[in-house]
């Protein structure tokens, strides 16, 4: 019977089916059978956070507190990345794709979602290598809530999904919203709280920055790592607020472009 919790069951079966699927076909198309293959998932966001750690090593960058330099740049940076590459992947997502909406079981939201999954993967797997590979040579200590790290990485991981789903939906209407999302994601990393302590700004400042959801995340996942050797400044239930509207409006784009594309 449609509606009922068999009915559900079923197509939550076949949606899984369906996503695991384009997972696996996304991690061949994007990084082949050949050499290491799908460890660059997570390979490549950490060559990326080790780069920009050994570069604020070396020139021992003023992040606006005494606290170690490594643990610094890998809570700011990777946490950038995770929210940061979400939407890069999305947009435009669906053209070169189109010829698997004509399988009846494949909408535009499951080809996001794979892209997502692997997305969080690839950054998770690559902050939690970081973070025992460092603490198992000496250079960081380990956090004090563990936890509250993981809740806040899954705050971050749910405003990049939301505005991936969001923009991507929306540039397959809007050939803009490519050109303005490169320029604008380079503007927001240094606005993004990865690079300095809200508290270490002058007041006018602060009210400014928390103005963006991330630095909300970033500021509340610094605080489960360091605990009381700084002073976080968050508001989870502004985050969550921002996060859901930003996912209803991306469920809602997916929605009216799964119509266009595959017309019932």
């Amino acid at each position: 019977m449609e509606g009922s919790p068999l009915s559900f069951r079923h197509s939550w079966k076949i949606q899984r089916r369906v996503v695991w699927a384009l997972v696996l076909r996304e991690m061949l198309t994007r990084y082949g059978r050949h050499n290491i293959g799908f460890l660059w998932l997570f390979l490549e966001p950490m060559l990326f956070t080790l780069g920009v750690t050994a570069l604020w090593t070396a020139t021992k960058s003023v992040h606006g507190s005494n606290l170690p330099i490594v643990a610094f740049a890998i809570t700011g940076y990777s946490s950038v990345l995770l929210w940061r590459n979400m939407p890069g992947r999305c947009i435009n997502a669906i053209t070169p794709n189109l010829a698997l909406l004509y399988h009846r079981n494949v909408r535009p939201i499951d080809i996001y979602l794979a892209r997502l999954v692997l997305e969080v993967a690839g950054a998770t797997m690559s902050f939690v290598f970081l973070f025992l590979f460092f603490n198992f040579i000496g250079w960081l200590e380990p956090p004090e809530d563990v936890l509250q790290i993981a809740e806040a990485w899954c705050m971050l991981a749910w405003f990049g999904g939301g505005l991936a789903l969001f923009l991507g939906a929306l540039s397959e209407t809007s050939e803009t919203v490519d050109k303005l999302w490169h320029p604008a994601s380079y503007i927001l990393f240094p606005l993004s709280g990865a690079a300095f302590l809200v508290d270490a700004l002058p007041d006018a400042a602060q009210k400014f920055v928390l103005l963006l959801p991330m630095v909300h995340g970033v500021e509340y996942l610094r605080e489960g790592y360091f605990g009381s050797q700084i002073v976080a400044h968050y508001d989870l239930a502004y985050m969550a607020l921002t996060n859901s509207m930003l996912t209803l409006l991306g469920l809602a784009k997916v929605r009216r472009l799964g119509r266009i594309l595959v017309p019932e």
